[in-house]
Protein backbone atom coordinates (compact mmCIF):
# COMPACT_ATOMS: atom_id res chain seq x y z
CA UNK A 1 0.00 0.00 0.00
CA UNK A 2 1.20 3.98 -0.82
CA UNK A 3 2.19 5.74 2.42
CA UNK A 4 1.37 9.32 1.85
CA UNK A 5 2.64 12.28 4.37
CA UNK A 6 -0.02 15.07 3.63
CA UNK A 7 0.86 18.26 5.63
CA UNK A 8 -1.78 20.82 6.14
CA UNK A 9 -4.30 18.43 6.16
CA UNK A 10 -6.29 20.59 8.56
CA UNK A 11 -6.25 23.78 6.78
CA UNK A 12 -8.49 24.46 3.55
CA UNK A 13 -6.89 22.81 0.41
CA UNK A 14 -5.16 20.12 2.57
CA UNK A 15 -8.66 19.02 3.60
CA UNK A 16 -9.68 18.49 0.01
CA UNK A 17 -6.74 16.81 -0.63
CA UNK A 18 -7.42 14.31 2.25
CA UNK A 19 -10.72 14.02 1.12
CA UNK A 20 -9.51 13.45 -2.69
CA UNK A 21 -7.12 10.63 -1.86
CA UNK A 22 -9.55 8.72 1.02
CA UNK A 23 -12.47 9.11 -2.48
CA UNK A 24 -10.09 7.38 -5.40
CA UNK A 25 -7.02 5.70 -4.03
CA UNK A 26 -6.81 3.02 -0.67
CA UNK A 27 -3.94 4.84 0.20
CA UNK A 28 -2.30 5.25 3.82
CA UNK A 29 -2.43 8.85 4.70
CA UNK A 30 -0.64 10.69 7.60
CA UNK A 31 -1.70 13.75 8.38
CA UNK A 32 1.16 15.92 11.23
CA UNK A 33 -1.05 18.58 12.67
CA UNK A 34 -0.90 21.25 15.16
CA UNK A 35 -3.91 23.64 14.51
CA UNK A 36 -1.56 26.37 15.69
CA UNK A 37 -1.92 28.64 12.06
CA UNK A 38 -5.42 28.01 9.81
CA UNK A 39 -6.14 24.71 10.70
CA UNK A 40 -9.32 23.34 12.08
CA UNK A 41 -10.04 19.70 13.37
CA UNK A 42 -13.46 20.35 11.65
CA UNK A 43 -12.16 20.32 8.51
CA UNK A 44 -10.47 16.67 8.66
CA UNK A 45 -13.92 15.85 10.46
CA UNK A 46 -15.79 16.77 8.07
CA UNK A 47 -13.51 15.10 5.49
CA UNK A 48 -14.28 12.05 7.00
CA UNK A 49 -17.71 11.79 8.19
CA UNK A 50 -19.62 12.07 5.50
CA UNK A 51 -18.04 9.42 3.45
CA UNK A 52 -20.29 5.83 3.61
CA UNK A 53 -19.38 4.93 0.05
CA UNK A 54 -15.58 4.49 1.10
CA UNK A 55 -16.70 2.36 4.66
CA UNK A 56 -15.55 -0.58 2.93
CA UNK A 57 -11.62 0.33 2.33
CA UNK A 58 -11.02 0.32 6.12
CA UNK A 59 -11.30 5.04 6.21
CA UNK A 60 -10.33 4.79 9.92
CA UNK A 61 -7.21 2.49 9.59
CA UNK A 62 -6.48 4.92 6.11
CA UNK A 63 -5.77 7.79 8.03
CA UNK A 64 -2.93 8.78 11.15
CA UNK A 65 -3.37 12.47 12.84
CA UNK A 66 -0.21 12.66 14.06
CA UNK A 67 0.88 16.02 16.39
CA UNK A 68 3.95 17.37 14.77
CA UNK A 69 5.03 21.48 14.21
CA UNK A 70 6.65 21.36 11.15
CA UNK A 71 8.78 24.66 11.93
CA UNK A 72 10.80 22.19 14.06
CA UNK A 73 13.10 19.24 13.17
CA UNK A 74 11.60 15.58 13.38
CA UNK A 75 13.62 13.61 15.66
CA UNK A 76 14.53 10.20 15.54
CA UNK A 77 12.07 8.46 17.18
CA UNK A 78 9.49 10.29 15.20
CA UNK A 79 10.69 9.03 12.12
CA UNK A 80 11.25 5.35 13.40
CA UNK A 81 7.73 5.73 14.53
CA UNK A 82 5.77 6.89 10.76
CA UNK A 83 7.93 4.11 9.78
CA UNK A 84 8.26 4.20 5.21
CA UNK A 85 7.06 7.31 3.29
CA UNK A 86 6.48 6.86 -0.44
CA UNK A 87 5.05 10.41 -1.10
CA UNK A 88 5.54 13.72 0.88
CA UNK A 89 2.54 16.02 -0.01
CA UNK A 90 3.54 19.67 1.45
CA UNK A 91 0.42 21.61 1.69
CA UNK A 92 1.23 23.36 4.70
CA UNK A 93 2.35 27.41 4.85
CA UNK A 94 1.37 30.37 5.78
CA UNK A 95 -0.80 31.96 2.80
CA UNK A 96 -2.31 35.09 3.85
CA UNK A 97 -0.81 38.59 2.37
CA UNK A 98 -2.16 40.79 4.48
CA UNK A 99 -1.03 38.60 7.24
CA UNK A 100 2.49 38.20 5.70
CA UNK A 101 2.87 42.12 5.29
CA UNK A 102 1.87 42.75 9.07
CA UNK A 103 4.14 40.24 10.66
CA UNK A 104 6.79 39.47 7.36
CA UNK A 105 9.53 38.17 9.84
CA UNK A 106 7.42 35.59 11.51
CA UNK A 107 5.67 34.63 8.37
CA UNK A 108 8.87 34.02 6.31
CA UNK A 109 10.51 32.41 9.11
CA UNK A 110 7.58 29.53 9.76
CA UNK A 111 7.40 28.81 5.63
CA UNK A 112 11.44 28.56 5.45
CA UNK A 113 11.80 26.53 8.67
CA UNK A 114 9.11 24.30 7.51
CA UNK A 115 10.33 23.51 3.97
CA UNK A 116 13.96 23.37 5.80
CA UNK A 117 12.73 20.72 7.81
CA UNK A 118 10.14 18.70 5.42
CA UNK A 119 13.18 18.21 2.96
CA UNK A 120 15.79 17.15 5.93
CA UNK A 121 12.85 14.91 6.47
CA UNK A 122 12.84 14.05 3.03
CA UNK A 123 16.84 13.02 2.93
CA UNK A 124 16.85 10.53 5.45
CA UNK A 125 12.96 8.39 4.13
CA UNK A 126 13.91 9.00 0.50
CA UNK A 127 10.33 9.24 -1.04
CA UNK A 128 9.60 8.55 -4.22
CA UNK A 129 8.26 12.07 -4.19
CA UNK A 130 8.52 15.23 -2.87
CA UNK A 131 5.22 17.22 -4.08
CA UNK A 132 5.45 20.71 -3.15
CA UNK A 133 1.93 23.57 -3.54
CA UNK A 134 2.91 26.64 -4.84
CA UNK A 135 1.77 29.93 -5.94
CA UNK A 136 1.29 32.06 -9.11
CA UNK A 137 2.09 35.12 -7.39
CA UNK A 138 6.14 34.22 -7.18
CA UNK A 139 6.31 35.15 -10.57
CA UNK A 140 4.76 39.11 -10.03
CA UNK A 141 2.19 40.36 -12.18
CA UNK A 142 1.39 39.52 -15.63
CA UNK A 143 1.33 42.10 -17.88
CA UNK A 144 -1.61 41.38 -20.59
CA UNK A 145 -1.76 39.12 -22.36
CA UNK A 146 1.62 37.55 -20.86
CA UNK A 147 0.75 34.45 -18.71
CA UNK A 148 3.49 33.05 -16.64
CA UNK A 149 4.77 29.46 -18.04
CA UNK A 150 7.10 26.80 -15.76
CA UNK A 151 9.88 27.94 -14.49
CA UNK A 152 9.72 31.80 -15.35
CA UNK A 153 11.85 34.41 -13.03
CA UNK A 154 10.62 35.13 -9.74
CA UNK A 155 9.62 38.43 -9.04
CA UNK A 156 7.52 37.99 -5.64
CA UNK A 157 5.76 41.26 -4.70
CA UNK A 158 5.16 40.97 -1.10
CA UNK A 159 6.40 39.19 1.61
CA UNK A 160 4.04 35.90 1.11
CA UNK A 161 5.01 35.68 -2.67
CA UNK A 162 8.89 35.60 -1.43
CA UNK A 163 8.07 33.27 1.13
CA UNK A 164 7.12 30.65 -1.43
CA UNK A 165 9.92 31.53 -3.96
CA UNK A 166 12.00 31.02 -1.20
CA UNK A 167 10.75 27.88 -0.42
CA UNK A 168 10.90 26.92 -4.40
CA UNK A 169 14.73 27.48 -4.13
CA UNK A 170 15.45 25.48 -1.34
CA UNK A 171 13.24 22.60 -3.01
CA UNK A 172 15.60 23.16 -6.19
CA UNK A 173 18.77 23.05 -4.09
CA UNK A 174 18.10 19.50 -2.07
CA UNK A 175 16.60 18.11 -5.75
CA UNK A 176 20.15 19.44 -7.54
CA UNK A 177 22.65 18.37 -4.33
CA UNK A 178 21.11 15.23 -2.85
CA UNK A 179 18.68 13.78 -5.98
CA UNK A 180 15.38 14.19 -4.18
CA UNK A 181 12.21 13.23 -6.48
CA UNK A 182 10.16 16.50 -6.64
CA UNK A 183 7.44 17.75 -8.24
CA UNK A 184 6.40 21.92 -8.12
CA UNK A 185 3.09 22.76 -9.05
CA UNK A 186 2.48 27.05 -8.89
CA UNK A 187 -1.62 27.49 -8.53
CA UNK A 188 -3.92 30.42 -8.87
CA UNK A 189 -7.01 31.70 -6.79
CA UNK A 190 -8.12 28.40 -4.97
CA UNK A 191 -11.86 28.34 -3.76
CA UNK A 192 -13.99 26.13 -2.58
CA UNK A 193 -16.01 24.59 0.75
CA UNK A 194 -14.57 24.91 4.28
CA UNK A 195 -12.21 28.49 3.18
CA UNK A 196 -11.27 30.49 5.32
CA UNK A 197 -13.34 33.83 6.25
CA UNK A 198 -10.31 36.09 5.69
CA UNK A 199 -10.16 34.63 1.80
CA UNK A 200 -12.26 36.99 -1.01
CA UNK A 201 -14.58 34.60 -1.88
CA UNK A 202 -16.10 33.88 1.61
CA UNK A 203 -15.90 38.09 2.18
CA UNK A 204 -17.85 38.53 -0.90
CA UNK A 205 -20.35 36.24 0.35
CA UNK A 206 -20.83 38.21 3.60
CA UNK A 207 -20.99 41.54 2.02
CA UNK A 208 -23.72 39.98 -0.81
CA UNK A 209 -25.83 38.42 2.20
CA UNK A 210 -25.75 41.55 4.31
CA UNK A 211 -26.54 44.20 2.12
CA UNK A 212 -22.79 45.89 2.07
CA UNK A 213 -20.47 46.91 -0.54
CA UNK A 214 -18.22 44.31 -2.07
CA UNK A 215 -14.87 45.77 -1.96
CA UNK A 216 -13.09 45.24 -5.63
CA UNK A 217 -9.65 45.73 -6.40
CA UNK A 218 -9.02 47.96 -9.55
CA UNK A 219 -7.16 50.44 -11.23
CA UNK A 220 -8.25 54.08 -11.36
CA UNK A 221 -8.43 55.69 -14.69
CA UNK A 222 -8.90 59.55 -14.19
CA UNK A 223 -10.84 61.23 -16.33
CA UNK A 224 -11.05 64.87 -16.39
CA UNK A 225 -14.33 66.14 -14.65
CA UNK A 226 -15.76 62.99 -14.71
CA UNK A 227 -15.81 59.79 -12.03
CA UNK A 228 -12.56 57.59 -11.93
CA UNK A 229 -13.24 54.55 -14.54
CA UNK A 230 -12.18 51.39 -12.87
CA UNK A 231 -10.05 48.20 -14.39
CA UNK A 232 -10.62 45.21 -11.65
CA UNK A 233 -7.90 42.87 -10.91
CA UNK A 234 -8.05 39.59 -12.58
CA UNK A 235 -7.41 35.96 -12.12
CA UNK A 236 -8.17 32.61 -13.28
CA UNK A 237 -9.85 30.76 -10.63
CA UNK A 238 -9.70 26.98 -9.57
CA UNK A 239 -11.90 24.82 -7.33
CA UNK A 240 -9.84 22.76 -4.84
CA UNK A 241 -10.96 19.69 -5.92
CA UNK A 242 -9.47 20.86 -8.97
CA UNK A 243 -5.83 21.00 -7.42
CA UNK A 244 -6.53 17.41 -5.68
CA UNK A 245 -7.42 15.95 -8.58
CA UNK A 246 -4.08 17.60 -10.70
CA UNK A 247 -2.30 16.45 -7.48
CA UNK A 248 -3.30 12.90 -7.34
CA UNK A 249 -2.98 12.70 -11.49
CA UNK A 250 1.08 13.75 -11.11
CA UNK A 251 1.61 11.49 -8.13
CA UNK A 252 -0.05 8.14 -10.10
CA UNK A 253 2.46 9.42 -13.28
CA UNK A 254 5.50 9.72 -11.13
CA UNK A 255 4.70 6.34 -9.15
CA UNK A 256 4.08 4.52 -12.05
CA UNK A 257 6.36 1.70 -13.03
CA UNK A 258 6.32 2.38 -16.21
CA UNK A 259 7.98 6.18 -16.05
CA UNK A 260 10.38 5.06 -13.52
CA UNK A 261 13.41 5.06 -15.68
CA UNK A 262 12.39 8.01 -17.26
CA UNK A 263 15.00 10.55 -16.98
CA UNK A 264 12.36 13.81 -16.01
CA UNK A 265 11.90 12.06 -12.92
CA UNK A 266 15.07 11.54 -12.62
CA UNK A 267 17.68 13.95 -10.60
CA UNK A 268 20.01 16.05 -12.35
CA UNK A 269 17.67 16.16 -15.43
CA UNK A 270 17.65 19.63 -17.41
CA UNK A 271 15.68 20.87 -14.90
CA UNK A 272 13.04 20.29 -12.15
CA UNK A 273 9.76 19.02 -13.05
CA UNK A 274 7.29 22.02 -12.27
CA UNK A 275 3.51 22.36 -13.53
CA UNK A 276 0.96 24.95 -13.94
CA UNK A 277 -2.26 24.63 -12.10
CA UNK A 278 -5.04 26.79 -13.73
CA UNK A 279 -8.62 27.36 -14.01
CA UNK A 280 -10.23 27.08 -17.24
CA UNK A 281 -10.54 30.87 -18.23
CA UNK A 282 -9.61 34.04 -16.82
CA UNK A 283 -12.56 36.41 -14.84
CA UNK A 284 -11.46 39.90 -13.01
CA UNK A 285 -12.64 40.46 -9.22
CA UNK A 286 -16.06 42.15 -10.61
CA UNK A 287 -16.93 39.04 -12.43
CA UNK A 288 -16.77 36.78 -9.66
CA UNK A 289 -18.76 38.59 -7.36
CA UNK A 290 -21.36 38.73 -9.98
CA UNK A 291 -21.29 35.07 -10.20
CA UNK A 292 -21.28 34.40 -6.49
CA UNK A 293 -23.92 37.13 -6.14
CA UNK A 294 -26.37 35.14 -8.94
CA UNK A 295 -26.38 32.12 -7.17
CA UNK A 296 -27.31 33.65 -3.91
CA UNK A 297 -29.80 35.26 -6.04
CA UNK A 298 -29.12 38.96 -4.52
CA UNK A 299 -28.01 42.05 -5.93
CA UNK A 300 -24.94 43.60 -4.95
CA UNK A 301 -23.12 46.85 -4.74
CA UNK A 302 -18.90 47.78 -5.95
CA UNK A 303 -16.86 49.41 -3.69
CA UNK A 304 -13.67 50.39 -5.63
CA UNK A 305 -10.25 50.06 -4.31
CA UNK A 306 -7.04 51.48 -5.72
CA UNK A 307 -5.26 47.81 -5.58
CA UNK A 308 -1.70 49.36 -4.36
CA UNK A 309 -2.69 52.36 -2.09
CA UNK A 310 -5.19 49.61 -0.01
CA UNK A 311 -2.13 46.40 -0.19
CA UNK A 312 1.29 47.11 -0.69
CA UNK A 313 2.73 45.02 -2.92
CA UNK A 314 -1.01 43.80 -4.31
CA UNK A 315 -0.65 42.72 -8.16
CA UNK A 316 -3.69 44.25 -10.32
CA UNK A 317 -3.45 40.42 -12.33
CA UNK A 318 -1.90 36.74 -12.23
CA UNK A 319 -2.00 34.62 -14.87
CA UNK A 320 -0.24 31.08 -15.58
CA UNK A 321 -0.06 29.39 -18.88
CA UNK A 322 -1.63 25.45 -18.19
CA UNK A 323 -0.83 24.01 -21.61
CA UNK A 324 1.90 21.66 -19.72
CA UNK A 325 -0.37 19.63 -17.44
CA UNK A 326 -3.16 19.49 -20.37
CA UNK A 327 -0.47 18.11 -22.64
CA UNK A 328 0.52 15.08 -20.17
CA UNK A 329 -3.77 14.59 -20.48
CA UNK A 330 -4.74 16.03 -16.99
CA UNK A 331 -8.64 18.25 -17.23
CA UNK A 332 -10.08 19.49 -14.52
CA UNK A 333 -13.04 17.41 -13.37
CA UNK A 334 -14.45 20.79 -11.77
CA UNK A 335 -16.15 23.79 -14.00
CA UNK A 336 -15.76 27.53 -12.66
CA UNK A 337 -19.18 27.94 -12.66
CA UNK A 338 -20.15 24.63 -11.15
CA UNK A 339 -17.29 24.99 -8.26
CA UNK A 340 -18.91 28.61 -7.59
CA UNK A 341 -22.68 27.04 -7.70
CA UNK A 342 -21.27 23.99 -5.32
CA UNK A 343 -19.09 26.45 -2.89
CA UNK A 344 -21.86 28.81 -2.59
CA UNK A 345 -24.68 26.48 -1.51
CA UNK A 346 -22.43 24.40 0.47
CA UNK A 347 -21.80 27.60 2.46
CA UNK A 348 -25.22 28.66 2.33
CA UNK A 349 -25.83 25.76 4.57
CA UNK A 350 -22.99 25.96 6.61
CA UNK A 351 -22.93 29.81 7.67
CA UNK A 352 -20.30 28.67 10.48
CA UNK A 353 -18.17 28.89 7.88
CA UNK A 354 -18.30 32.56 7.10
Amino acid sequence: MTTVLLTGAGGFVGSHVLRHLLVNTDWKIICPVTFRHKGSSDRIASSLGDLPHVVDRNLKGRVQIVHHDLTMPFSQQWIERIGQIDVIMNVASESHVDRSIGDPVGFIQNNVNLILNLLEYARVVRPKLFLQMSTDEVYGPAVAPHLHSEGEPHRPSNPYSASKAAQESIIYSYWRTYGLAVIITNTMNIFGEMQDPEKYFAKIMRCVMRGEPVPVHGKPKHVMGSLPQWTAGSRFYLHARNLADAWLFLTKLALDPANAGETMWAPYHDDIMRFNIVGEKEIDNKELAQMIASVMRKGFTVDWVDFHSSRPGHDLRYALNGTKLTEYGWHAPVSLEEGIERTVEWTLRHSEWL
